[in-house]
């Protein structure tokens, strides 16, 4: 562990990571991090997030150059993000089981509720494979742009925010989306379908993270860890990006 990476940033990282296995966002796959500066970043332990140890330490990742030994893959997806957005404090790679099922047949959640407005700018990512090398990664953030999400087609999502704990909440409301969109589809189609979505109008009236939203959620997602305080998240504006 680096000496100069504050003890509240590690704990951050390991709540959050148990906090997306807690809610079925990950499984035995799946990292989240957090941005330290504008050079480096903290990733949680190469294991399963639900085992992540109270007092574990996470790894500290350079923005430019090879990832640390013993690092998964694909947390270069997290280092070309870091790269391109400097508004992005945290990332999650995430496998939420109905984001993954409707990903199969190439669909993003629309926005149907108040939670999915939150992620209307959600991106789709055809390529199945897994981003083990750096082009594909960077191929990646660009497509993600400016948006708080992106669905990759059969392998999961990633999410990102201002703070890890906005990111990690982002990866909730889009699995949330997905629920909502299944169940939608089981009971409507065509033109019923189409108009259950929001709107453009109501998608940004809905967009509304004041009243602590976030926070609450916050607190369902974490609340209960053993290492979860008060004082630890952040909750900046979440930049929504472009619909």
């Amino acid at each position: 562990m680096s000496a100069d990476v504050p003890g509240s940033l590690q704990r951050r990282v390991r709540v959050a990571g148990r906090a997306l296995a807690r809610h079925g966002l990950v499984q035995a796959w799946g990292h989240c991090s957090a941005r330290i500066d504008d050079s480096r970043f903290l990733v949680c332990a190469a294991r399963p997030m639900g085992r992540i140890a109270v007092g574990e330490p996470g790894t500290v990742v350079h923005v430019d150059g090879p990832l640390p030994e013993g690092v998964l893959g694909e947390v270069r997806i997290h280092q070309q993000i870091y790269r391109r957005r400097p508004d992005v404090g945290g990332v999650c790679r995430v496998m939420p089981p109905a984001t993954v099922a409707l990903s199969t047949l190439r669909i993003v959640p629309r926005p149907r509720h108040g939670v999915g407005a939150f992620n209307a700018a959600c991106r789709f990512w055809e390529d199945p494979r897994l981003l083990r090398d750096d082009g594909l990664a960077a191929d990646l953030a660009a497509h993600l742009d400016d948006a708080p999400a992106l669905v990759m087609r059969a392998n999961g999502a990633v999410t990102v925010g201002g703070s890890i704990e906005m990111a990690a909440g982002f990866a909730w409301c889009l699995e949330d989306a997905a629920r909502m969109e299944q169940r939608v589809r089981s009971i409507a189609a065509g033109d019923a379908l189409d108009a259950a979505a929001l709107g453009q109008d109501e998608i940004g009236l809905r967009q509304v993270a004041s009243g602590r939203v976030f926070e609450r959620l916050w607190d369902y997602m974490a609340g209960s860890d053993a290492e979860a305080l008060e004082s630890d998240p952040t909750f900046p504006a979440p930049v929504w990006g472009s619909r």
